[in-house]
């Protein structure tokens, strides 16, 4: 089944061009707080959300906190890209190799800022177990089988590194992690991306290593929640 890489490598690519050279992860900032308690199991494993019921169970303000600044949905036009030096990740197709999001029919997206340079986006996905799981599945592999690559969006040359994470054991039925390094023009940024896939529920968040941390049980929690 082809699927479309999920919006990390499009979401570096703008943080890259908007934000001050070798910008740091401002999250480890943020107050602590105490952690969100353990997410339940879905109440089913077999009923697949519709697109309007996956995005009443997203995060919003509330649930991070104060900080956060919703971002405006990005306009599905964008440059072309060629991904270089990854012959998995270019197999997927340099629209592909960026964004958009996954190609499942049944989604909700959400995007905040924190601080000046932090971010963290939350996607979530419905469908049947099996395409949920061999989707993100050939996204990760093909995303962490390259330690290093370029990415080549329009005229700007994007440096990439990957490396594959111990994803958190204990939440939901699977689970996926990576973190991304990209530069470009002396300008840097991490991006930390784990996925979780709970019966017919798929969660990814992903943004500033912190702040992922700090919100993926709650947004996991959330998501399956009882209604």
């Amino acid at each position: 089944m082809r699927v479309r890489v999920a919006t990390t490598i499009l979401g570096i690519t703008a943080a890259l061009l908007a934000v001050p050279a070798c910008s740091a992860d401002t999250a480890g900032t943020e107050p602590t707080t105490a952690p969100p308690a353990r997410a339940a199991k879905p109440a089913s494993d077999t009923t697949v959300l519709s697109s309007a019921a996956l995005k009443t169970r997203l995060l919003d303000e509330s649930d991070l906190g104060k900080g956060y600044l919703r971002k405006p949905e990005r306009s599905a036009e964008h440059d072309d890209v060629t991904v270089i030096g990854c012959p998995a990740l270019s197999e997927l197709g340099g629209e592909a190799a960026i964004g958009g999001s996954l190609a499942f029919p049944r989604r909700a997206k959400m995007s905040f800022t924190y601080g000046s340079s932090s971010e963290v986006s939350e996607e979530l996905y419905s469908g049947h177990q099996d395409a949920l799981s061999d989707g993100i599945d050939v996204i990760f592999a093909a995303m962490t089988g390259c330690p290093t690559y370029q990415v080549l969006a329009g005229s700007t040359p994007i440096d990439m590194a990957s490396q594959k994470l111990d994803p958190p054991r204990g939440l939901g039925d699977e689970q996926w992690s990576q973190l991304l390094m990209a530069s470009t023009a002396g300008r840097s940024t991490v991006v930390k991306q784990t996925a979780i896939r709970a019966g017919n529920v798929l969660l990814i968040v992903s943004g500033s290593p912190a702040l992922v941390d700090r919100h993926l049980e709650k947004a996991l929690a959330k998501a399956t929640a009882t209604r």
